[in-house]
């Protein structure tokens, strides 16, 4: 039979738009550290170079937004109207201070003229310091939406991009009933998404019971997940009800699954596909329970103890968790979030900086959160958590971290990685406590500034610290403009500050960041004039 001619026009094909997950990426920056901690997480985008001319950073441009405040530019007046010039291809940036402008401090040293920064580079997150008081974060990454998905996980902290998709996942999983297999480093906060999702569902009103599976002996997991018959084994003296059903009608949370003991999963399973428990010696009984279930743990691995079949029944819905390092656009929100909760706490309120702090004192806290921004933080948010909670703890009148904390915070802005093994040619500072012969130009400007402030400013033990002689440390002061000596305080503002804190040698030292105990011996000679 012979074919007829197909005569119809054939139609162009359409190009699909990408998911909204997949969108290219943009180079942005966002603000770590602001005097103003209300500024701190807004971000602005670095335009792409199309032959308009450099893109101009500084106190009066470019505006940063957040998703729940008018946008507004840094407008810190030690910040210079014109600070930095921008050129950006695309691929790569091309950074430039200029002539005269305030410093800028990029990574681990002072950016004196131009600098040239790689893809790699923009997308692992450089780090700047503006002034004293201005951290931001230069980082290839995708905008954060307009709008963010709000309504549930309002404990999670953070706008970047990252978390308001993990918000979205988590207000979809929230109107489903499936069950949710929550996956993520240790430290990432899979209690408090599980905790989220519950509160957000349907289930809100019932009971939410939370189960530490690694915790559970394997032979003790049956009375304790299904529930036991009085009599059932020995010291079985009364019935017990067990998790599935203490959780009925509302959600059951199994943290640490992968720990699942192999002779209790076949059981597990059961439970999932069919909604039923079998207590210990008892009989079957039907449950409403929604399960979440989370794990730091590879489940697929062959060879693996965890089987196939109970992995993909409890990852009806999955969640994962971003590590701390693949969004560090939040690390600022984050701190400041713990040390407001935390000063709350202990009554230390005061020690927060706030507008119209001391330049010096915002200076302290700026610096901090650079080193914050430096670090990889393996212990994710937990351990940011952590060090804020010991920050708190450990300070008096200025902010003031522990000597373990300090050495992983400078470490890693050397180029030391946690363990203490240091890059090539950079020193540790476990070394530098044991040797004497460093030289003060193997110093970064980063980890000088911290030990001063560490030592409060008193030479000796800044010059101990840093394995370098005392002569050495007066010539890095003497050659760096935002330090001096006591004797080098002019004797107006010397008294004006004694005014101001009651003419107590030791805060007027911290306020004019010198050496007390200089500062003590100045007065000594003031008096005997």
């Amino acid at each position: 039979m012979p074919q007829l001619e197909d005569t119809r026009s054939t139609l162009p094909s359409l190009d699909a738009p990408l998911p909204a997950g997949a969108r290219g990426e943009e180079l942005l920056l966002t603000v770590i550290f602001h005097p103003d901690t209300a500024r701190i997480g807004a971000s602005a985008v670095v335009p792409v170079d199309r032959g308009a001319g450099a893109w101009v950073l500084g106190r009066c441009s470019p505006d940063f937004r957040r998703v729940d405040a008018a946008p507004a530019p840094l407008d810190d007046p030690y910040v210079s109207r014109r600070a930095l010039r921008l050129r950006y291809d695309g691929r790569s940036l091309r950074l430039q201070r200029s002539a005269g402008a305030s410093r800028c401090r990029l990574d681990t040293a002072e950016l004196l003229d131009d600098v040239e920064l790689g893809p790699a580079r923009l997308r692992r997150g450089v780090p700047l310091l503006l002034g004293h008081g201005v951290v931001l974060l230069l980082r290839l990454g995708r905008r954060a939406g307009a709008t963010a998905a709000q309504c549930a996980a309002r404990s999670l902290r953070g706008n970047s991009a990252r978390m308001q998709a993990l918000r979205g996942e988590i207000g979809r999983a929230a109107r489903s009933d499936l069950d949710v297999l929550i996956r993520g480093e240790t430290g990432t906060g899979k209690e408090l998404v599980a905790a989220a999702i519950h509160a957000a569902s349907r289930r809100a009103g019932q009971p939410l019971v939370c189960v530490n599976m690694a915790a559970i002996p394997e032979e003790l997991a049956p009375a304790a997940l299904f529930g036991s018959a009085r009599g059932a084994y020995t010291g079985a003296e009364r019935s017990s009800a067990g998790y599935f059903r203490d959780a009925q009608g509302g959600t059951l949370f199994l943290d640490e699954i992968g720990d699942v003991a192999s002779g209790v999963q076949p059981q597990l399973l059961r439970a999932l596909q069919q909604r039923e428990v079998q207590s210990v010696g008892g009989a079957i009984e039907a449950v409403d329970v929604r399960v979440i279930s989370a794990t730091d743990q590879p489940l697929e691995h062959a060879g693996g103890a965890f089987r196939a079949a109970l992995r993909h029944r409890l990852g009806a819905c999955e969640i994962h968790l971003p590590p701390l390092r693949e969004h560090p656009e939040d690390i600022g929100e984050l701190a400041l979030y713990f040390l407001r909760r935390d000063a709350r706490e202990q009554g230390r309120e005061a020690l927060l900086p706030r507008a119209g702090s001391d330049p010096a004192y915002v200076a302290e806290w700026a610096m901090l959160f650079f080193l914050f921004l430096s670090y990889r933080w393996p212990g994710n948010v937990r351990e940011l958590e952590n060090m804020v909670r010991q920050l708190v703890l450990a300070s008096t009148a200025r902010p003031q971290l522990g000597e373990h904390q300090l050495r992983l915070l400078c470490g890693a802005a050397t180029g030391v990685d946690t363990t203490g093994v240091a890059t090539p040619g950079v020193t540790t500072p476990g070394e530098v406590a044991r040797s004497r012969s460093r030289r003060m130009g193997d110093v970064s400007a980063s980890v000088f500034a911290h030990t001063m402030q560490a030592q409060r400013f008193e030479i000796a033990a800044v010059a101990r610290s840093l394995g370098v002689s005392r002569a050495a440390v007066y010539r890095r002061i003497a050659a760096t403009p935002e330090y001096r000596l006591a004797a080098d305080v002019p004797r107006r503002e010397l008294a004006r500050q004694l005014r101001a804190v009651g003419g107590d040698p030791q805060r007027a030292a911290a306020a004019l960041r010198v050496s007390a105990a200089a500062l003590r011996a100045r007065l000594r000679e003031l008096e005997s004039a």
